[in-house]
C-alpha cells in the first residue's frame, strides 16, 4: 500500500487540489501492517485531471483527504486509487496508522465545490 495525503504545515488540508506537497507513505507487511517510508513530494502545476495520473504514476494505491470534488474522486478511483475524504486536519503518520488500524474518523468532504468542479 501507498498513500498519498495533501498537506499544508505538516498536517493534513482541507483542499486536496491545492497544496503546495503530498506525503508519500509507503507501508509494508500487510499482515502486520507498518509505515515502512515517509516522503514529501511538491505536486505538478495545478490543472485539471493532472493529480490522478500524477500520483498513479508515483503508485499510490490510497489517498487521504479532508476535501476533494466529486470529479477527482471519481478520476482517482477510475484509476483503483482508493479515495477517503472528510478525514481530520492531522499529522499524515496519524492519518494512516488510524486507517490501518481502521480507526480513521471521517467527517464531511471539506470541499465545498459540485461534482463537475475538479479539485485535483
Amino acid at each position: 500500500m501507498k498513500f498519498a495525503i495533501p498537506l499544508a504545515d505538516g498536517k493534513l488540508t482541507a483542499h486536496f487540489g491545492h497544496c503546495k506537497s503530498f506525503a508519500f507513505i509507503e507501508v509494508k507487511d500487510l499482515s502486520a501492517p507498518e509505515i515502512f517510508q515517509v516522503t514529501e513530494c511538491e505536486p505538478p502545476p495545478h490543472e485539471p485531471g493532472v493529480l490522478p495520473q500524477w500520483l498513479y504514476d508515483n503508485q499510490i494505491t490510497h489517498v487521504i483527504a479532508g476535501g476533494m470534488g466529486e470529479r477527482a474522486r471519481k478520476l482517482l478511483e477510475a484509476k483503483s486509487i482508493h479515495v477517503v475524504v472528510g478525514a481530520p486536519l492531522e499529522k499524515p503518520e496519524v492519518l494512516v496508522s488510524s486507517f490501518l488500524l481502521g480507526k480513521l474518523e471521517k467527517g464531511d468532504n471539506l470541499c465545498g465545490h459540485d461534482e463537475n468542479h475538479i479539485c485535483s
